[in-house]
């Protein structure tokens, strides 16, 4: 099991956490939402949750919660710049196919 993060987003999550006091690392997940199911989540982390999975890469912590991690598992998180916008993108291979506008996905098991 994992979640990494690529160089890009690697440095932007270390900038976030180390700017904002009581950050302990970042969180990510998913919701229930959008035309295609599942939509990714992420955010500052600001403490451990009950049945979290925590992935560490060079001093940095991904904190996962219980029912996100069999749908973003082996997840690469990568940061991308194109013209004037910046974002997260999020390279899941347990997605199987995205809604029209690449808000939300679904799995395999969603369509079973």
């Amino acid at each position: 099991m994992s979640v990494t993060l690529a160089p890009a987003a690697f440095e932007r999550v270390s900038r976030y956490v180390a700017e904002t006091p009581g950050a302990l690392g970042l969180r990510f997940g998913v919701t229930r939402t959008g035309c295609s199911g599942w939509q990714h989540t992420a955010d500052l982390a600001r403490e451990q949750r009950e049945g979290d999975t925590v992935f560490e890469q060079d001093g940095v912590r991904i904190y996962v919660d219980p029912i996100s991690l069999p749908l973003v598992d082996g997840t690469q998180i990568d940061f991308l710049k194109q013209g004037l916008g910046e974002q997260f993108v999020f390279r899941n291979p347990n997605a199987s196919a995205e809604c029209g506008c690449g808000e939300s996905f679904t799995t395999a098991a969603d369509a079973a």
